[in-house]
């Protein structure tokens, strides 16, 4: 199961809508960073009792999302320049390895996932649906990580990924760059289905530069509107 994806809904628990639903919120920038976690109010917005929330709570802080001290509270983990650029050479170091070792065993249904969710992001995209976009870029890059074949990596992939995907929603989101992003993701792909190892990795090396690149400069415009 990607990371991301919520547990099928018959085997639901409430621990598991609240996970579901506080890390929607979290990713989407509804509970934006620094905001704090208070079990009573987060229960009584998902309408639930305070015991689920807390689980919720301690699962997220356990992919890095949030930060808990003991006897003073929970709150959202802030955005910062230095935890971006960390993040980034984090997901260089993880990603480049799942890649190279994904590329020369790619299949043909590795291929069929693959495109089926890229071409999920895009649509979504298109038409404004910002969670099922996030979900399906989710599924595009795992559905390749996968094939490494190593489910230690994907486990190590999972809290520098979860961290990436909000700092996406603080990136340029204007129609330039999501072609630019197609692009990079469609030769991500290409040298995947060709099994070409070297071409993989510098696709994406270039993709997660990219991706960096337009986060930094999207929170440094910010920064200086703020000051």
């Amino acid at each position: 199961m990607p990371p991301g994806r919520p547990a099928p809904p018959t085997h639901r628990t409430l621990a598991d809508a609240a996970t579901a639903q506080l890390h929607e919120a979290i990713l989407a920038g509804d509970l934006g960073a620094g905001s704090p976690l208070r079990l009573t109010d987060l229960a009584d917005s998902l309408g639930m009792s305070m015991m689920p929330v807390r689980e919720a709570i301690r699962r997220l802080e356990s992919l890095g999302l949030v930060e808990v001290i003991p006897h003073k509270g929970a709150w959202v983990r802030e955005l910062t320049l230095d935890d971006a650029h960390d993040t980034h050479e984090m997901r260089l170091l993880l990603e480049v390895t799942a890649v190279e070792r994904a590329a020369p065993r790619f299949t043909d249904r590795d291929t069929e996932k693959a495109k089926a969710a890229l071409d999920r992001h895009v649509n979504a995209a298109q038409i404004g649906d910002q969670v099922t976009a996030r979900q399906a870029h989710t599924d595009f890059h795992f559905a390749i990580y996968a094939a490494a074949g190593s489910r230690w990596l994907l486990h190590a992939l999972e809290p520098v990924w979860q961290n990436s995907e909000r700092y996406r929603f603080a990136g340029t989101r204007s129609a330039e760059a999501q072609a630019d992003r197609l692009k990079e993701h469609q030769a991500i792909l290409a040298a995947c289905m060709a099994r070409d190892a070297v071409a993989a990795a510098e696709a994406l090396r270039v993709h997660i530069h990219n991706s960096r690149s337009r986060v930094i400069q999207k929170m440094t415009r910010l920064d200086e509107k703020d000051a």
